[in-house]
């Protein structure tokens, strides 16, 4: 019997909530008072066995636990015939454990995802010369492998031969592919999106950067998973000492009827009810504002920031390279920009989209006698001109002049974190195109409203090199701002500031960011990113909407506020009938219960305040 009712707890806790639906429904509609007492009697008893059931489970190993809080509550009220606050108490108490188990559920899939992206196999060289496919636990240090267009890295190592551009964004987060030849370091996950290479494996199985990567999120995870909820531990206390005072009061008076009274009237509806009400009342504000919020326990250290660390590509930045800055010289420039479209749309490289997205339509024309400059860019003959696209070294090879402006220009760009594209026809410098990852517009005021909400510290980490970052920073006003971080340097930084004390969170979108979403105190994702970090995550800004964040910060404090009040409700109504029950006449069971129905309904309303909340002007 235990077994069958724990395996349909959700049902049970389903069809618990139709009937006491169906009972108001009737009351207020039809004035079916028979129907109503009934449908309710049917609710509480369905409802209080599972929990009946974990009382006792508790009570076998000496755990005074809620569920013997609520257990009580119930028997309490069927004791009086209240039938209404004995349904309630339990659907409530059913639907918030429902929520809580169904999070931990969807969190503890995240490992799954990860270790499913892992590389399974790897071509080996072997003695005879020929490259064979092995499963990647079969790869030791030291050994030759062939990586192809579009396979991934089976393990960290170091390219011997060929050249190749990686997507890194399973361990830096950048978006652009990074360049790779001959002693460039790969890491075990990422992509090689073209050319061909051979590695020599450096670090395989447990030791690569991604099997860290997966570790880190287990390790922060188990850490996370030991929290209890404030109710819990004040239950512990309370319900033993409540047990005690009724029969003291038998023992003393040997009088029944004030001993259950006692006991009815110090265990409140209002406390079990009060806590649920305002987490389901702010995870329902959150997701009808696009945030969502992962149960109650995340809203206690939520509202508790004083650290919000971000991930820089696609969190601060959009996460997708563009065209920010032009200057154009000389004559000719529609026909420039025709040969340049006319080159590039040849290219699969992110610069390039980036360019063909600035330059619209066009002409295209034919493309000639191409040759690709190793880390420089590319010449080509284009239309019966010598056109050459690509960094200040290839115009410097080229022996194209660059006057003073367009010396200027470059440095200028330079600074502000650009990749250049430069385009010469002819030997003469026409366009100079700076390519980066741009801020998310707005997102400025996104970070004052944060510091307002009392954040003190916001601190940038990536992987992109100092330079950009520092750009970046500078023009945020951050805090601090790190780079050429790789995600267990991002971890331990977080790791680091918790030591110190901090309430921390930190703001990511990408499988690299996992493990620090796992390890801060507060893990916030953004809805675009992948399904790893939002699994991760605690919390989750959906679309990618970073102004979304102020309000789910204002939203937590509100809510942990409004549990707290709660609480002190629930406390103060059962200090003040236990009080007047003991130093008073006019106190009895029908007064108390009456009281009890009002502290419920207070704590309701209080709670429900919450799905109205919007961040305060002065906030805004």
């Amino acid at each position: 019997m235990q077994r069958l009712i724990f395996k349909n707890k959700d049902k049970i806790t389903l069809l618990n909530g139709v009937l006491v639906a169906a009972a108001f429904l009737s009351k207020w509609t039809a004035g079916n008072t028979r129907f109503f007492e009934r449908a309710l009697i049917t609710a509480s008893i369905l409802g209080a066995a599972p929990i009946a059931f974990q009382a006792y489970q508790a009570l076998r190993v000496r755990v005074v636990s809620i569920d013997v809080l609520v257990t009580i509550a119930v028997l309490g009220a069927f004791i009086i015939g209240n039938y209404e606050e004995s349904a309630i108490v339990t659907f409530l108490f059913l639907f918030g454990a429902y929520l809580e188990q169904r999070t931990l559920n969807k969190t503890r899939s995240a490992i799954k995802e990860l270790t499913d992206m892992a590389p399974e196999t790897a071509l080996k060289l072997t003695e005879n010369g020929e490259y064979v496919e092995v499963d990647v636990d079969e790869v030791a240090v030291g050994d030759v492998l062939l990586v192809k267009t579009g396979a991934k890295v089976p393990v960290d190592g170091t390219v011997l031969s060929g050249e190749g551009s990686v997507n890194e964004a399973s361990i830096t987060g950048e978006s652009i592919p990074a360049a790779k030849e001959p002693g460039s370091k790969v890491y075990a996950g990422t992509i090689l999106d073209n050319g061909t290479i051979q590695i020599a494996a450096d670090r395989v199985g447990e030791d690569t950067t991604f099997a860290k990567i997966i570790q880190l999120v287990e390790e922060a995870q188990d850490a996370k998973s030991a929290a209890e909820r404030f109710i819990d531990r004040f239950a512990r206390y309370y319900t033993p000492a409540v047990l005690v005072l009724s029969f003291l009061v038998w023992l003393i008076s040997r009088d029944i009827e004030l001993a259950i009274t006692v006991l009815v009237l110090g265990c409140p509806g209002a406390l079990v009810i009060g806590v649920p009400v305002s987490s389901v009342a702010g995870i329902g504000n959150g997701a009808r504002h696009g945030i969502l919020l992962k149960g109650s326990e995340v809203i206690g250290d939520f509202s508790r920031l004083d650290t919000i660390v971000f991930d820089k590509t696609g969190t601060l930045t959009v996460g997708k390279p563009s065209v920010a800055e032009v200057e154009y010289y000389g004559d000719n420039i529609e026909e420039a920009l025709g040969y340049l479209a006319s080159i590039e749309r040849e290219s699969d490289h992110p610069l390039a989209k980036a360019v063909l997205e600035k330059i619209g339509e066009t002409t295209f024309w034919p493309v000639e006698n191409t040759e690709v400059v190793k880390g420089e860019g590319i010449v080509a003959t284009v239309n019966g001109h010598r056109i050459a696209v690509g960094n200040a070294a290839l115009m410097e090879r080229e022996q194209v002049t660059l006057d003073e402006k367009a010396k200027a220009d470059i440095t200028q760009f330079e600074m502000k974190g650009n990749s250049l594209v430069l385009t010469a026809v002819d030997g003469e410098l026409t366009i100079l195109m700076g390519v980066r990852d741009q801020i998310r517009p707005g997102i400025k005021k996104d970070l004052q409203r944060l510091k307002r909400l009392g954040v003190k510290h916001l601190i940038m980490l990536s992987g992109d090199n100092q330079g950009t970052v520092d750009v970046v920073s500078r023009e945020l006003e951050l805090t601090e701002a790190h780079g050429n971080m790789l995600p267990e340097e991002k971890a331990a930084f977080i790791q680091k500031l918790i030591e110190e004390g901090r309430t921390v969170a930190f703001v990511g979108d990408g499988v690299n960011d996992s493990p620090s979403l796992a390890s801060a105190h507060i893990g916030i994702a953004m809805g675009g990113g992948t399904d790893v970090a939002i699994e991760t995550s605690d919390v989750v800004l959906m679309n990618s909407d970073f102004s979304r964040l102020p309000h789910a910060l204002g939203l937590a404090k509100a809510t942990a506020r409004n549990m707290k009040q709660n609480i002190l409700i629930a406390v103060g109504v059962v200090l003040v009938l236990l009080t007047s029950l003991f130093f008073s006449d006019w106190m009895n069971m029908s007064i108390g219960m009456l009281v009890h129905e009002g502290s419920i309904l207070a704590v309701i309303l209080n709670g429900m305040r919450l799905l109205r909340y919007r961040l305060p002007r002065r906030l805004a």
